[in-house]
């Protein structure tokens, strides 16, 4: 078993009374729904913080495919301008 630590939070008492409420219905008690609500907490900002991440590294990237298309696309201007005048030579 978890060693668990005993601290001490002040809440509004509508706050608690809603806690209350619903400790009641899932026939739980404070201490239970304190631990989830502060686990489903951490696991919703880490959620934010791994999105925030990913919204940053597709920033970057679509910089660097952007870049890389408009190389690919002057390489591939430059081909068919040849390939044009080559055309125009065998006529």
């Amino acid at each position: 078993m978890s060693e668990h630590k005993k601290i001490l939070i002040s809440i509004p008492e509508k706050l608690l009374s809603d806690v209350d409420s619903i400790v009641a219905k899932e026939k739980t008690n404070r201490s239970e729904f304190v631990r989830e609500a502060m686990k489903f907490y951490i696991k919703e900002k880490r959620k934010i913080e791994i999105r925030e991440m990913m919204k940053k590294g597709y920033q970057e990237m679509g910089k660097i495919n952007l870049e890389i298309c408009n190389e690919c696309f002057e390489a591939d201007d430059e081909q068919q301008l040849s390939y044009e005048q080559k055309l125009a030579e065998c006529e």
